[in-house]
């Protein structure tokens, strides 16, 4: 044992061990800012030997605050600062006022002593961290760029929504049946509204015209009905584009679907267990339709077929989105208690005619305490049904010929699925 204390202990073997995990770890990180130095022809003060020497500094300082005094390790840590401001100083006075290397070093110190403490896995995966942002440098810069005073002021909101208003919202129940929790509605509103940024973002920074099945897949993230409004249209336009059209609408769908196991996934696990073979059969259909229909198509491209962005933050639309929630809770609540199990599928299918999200979060949060297991899981997938029903109406009305032939097969094929995963349930 090189230190055998009550707080801490170390032998031969882990010592050398740590010692190669902590030249790994300079390694790594002066590879990338001497690789980084080269590209823009600068001179950084600190390479791949300069980084090796500091991890490796820390790590033997800390192996000094166990063996000797806390204040050697005090003393060498302010060393090493000095020493970095110094570097810093020069360089700023030269005009180069990024401070990066320098902050990138005294991590680097300090990772060599969380190394020698036995902290591995979290020295790796903060060493990881660091060379991931480091050598995302102009790719940061190229995004941040594009952002516009709108998007970082609906960014600022949503992080204020979900930090400063909603851990206060009261977590208890009022209203008819006692179902209206504002907590949950509040969750609700931040889970649909952060959906939307998320879809938003993605649409803006990767652009349906990277592929029709990506077009689809971004848009399905936001609004499978609208994606099946907008390429519909397109179709109209341009009818040799058809069977692309249909791979964003069914690609989208597909999206919706999925996007129901997420929502009883987070809302409640025993339905979610009950409804993984139905609406597995569902988009294991949709998906490989919309593979099939992807095939016929793929030699055509769109051009100019980019999802329109209107707002990053649809607050609005989120609150209207938990007024809905809440009136579907109510409306299947009273069903339940008055009109059984029939009101409660009726009233589910009127639901899925405007939105899936809303009735498939008011069905998880009911089923298991006034729903049926069996009743809940019929009520979803009905929902599912009728807003596939709706998609596929509006891509007929909206549509070319090709484009209705195309979603009559892939609605058609979904429609079976879905007639087998109500035997499944």
């Amino acid at each position: 044992m090189l230190i055998d204390q009550e707080s801490f202990s170390l032998s031969q073997g882990d010592f050398i061990i740590r010692l190669l995990v902590s030249i790994g770890i300079g390694g790594v990180i002066g590879l990338e800012r001497q690789f980084r130095a080269m590209k823009e022809n600068s001179q950084g003060f600190a390479g791949i030997r300069t980084f090796i020497f500091l991890v490796v500094l820390g790590f033997l300082a800390a192996a000094l605050y166990y063996l000797f005094s806390p204040w050697i390790y005090i003393a060498i840590f302010l060393g090493v600062s000095l020493l970095i401001a110094s570097t810093y100083w020069v360089s700023a006075s030269k005009g180069d006022r990024g401070a990066t290397t320098e902050f990138s070093s005294l991590l680097a110190f300090v990772l060599g002593s969380l190394t020698f403490a036995g902290f591995i896995e979290m020295s790796l995966m903060i060493t990881v961290l660091i060379v991931v942002v480091l050598s995302s440098k102009f790719r940061i810069k190229s995004i941040v760029g594009k952002i516009t005073a709108e998007e970082l002021y609906d960014f600022i909101r949503f992080v204020v929504i979900a930090l400063l208003l909603f851990p206060f919202l009261p977590d208890q129940t009022y209203g008819p049946y006692d179902v209206v929790n504002p907590k949950e509605i509040g969750w609700v509103i931040l889970l649909t509204s952060g959906l939307g940024l998320v879809g938003y973002i993605l649409t803006k920074f990767l652009g349906a015209n990277k592929g029709i099945l990506l077009g689809g897949i971004v848009g399905g993230l936001v609004s499978s009905t609208a994606v099946t409004w907008i390429y519909a249209k397109k179709s109209k336009e341009n009818e040799i584009l058809s069977a692309n059209c249909a791979t964003a609408i069914l690609a989208a769908s597909s999206i919706m679907v999925v996007r129901v196991l997420i929502w009883t996934f987070i809302f409640n696990k025993s339905l979610f267990n009950s409804l993984i073979p139905s609406i597995g059969l569902l988009i294991l259909s949709a998906v490989g339709i919309t593979i099939y229909i992807f095939s016929k198509g793929k030699n055509t491209a769109i051009e100019g077929a980019e999802m329109p962005l209107s707002k990053p933050l649809d607050l609005k639309g989120a609150m209207v989105f938990g007024a809905i929630y809440v009136v579907i809770l109510v409306v299947v609540s009273y069903a339940n208690e008055n009109l059984g199990e029939g009101g409660i599928l009726v009233s589910s299918g009127i639901a899925g005619f405007s939105d899936i999200d809303a009735i498939s979060i008011s069905i998880s949060k009911l089923t298991g305490e006034s729903l049926d297991l069996r009743i809940g899981a019929t009520a979803i997938l009905i929902a599912v049904i009728s807003n596939t029903l709706v998609k596929m109406g509006i891509g007929i009305y909206a549509g070319s010929v090709a484009l209705r032939k195309n979603l009559l097969i892939g609605y058609g094929t979904m429609f079976i699925a879905a007639l087998i995963a109500f035997f499944l349930l």
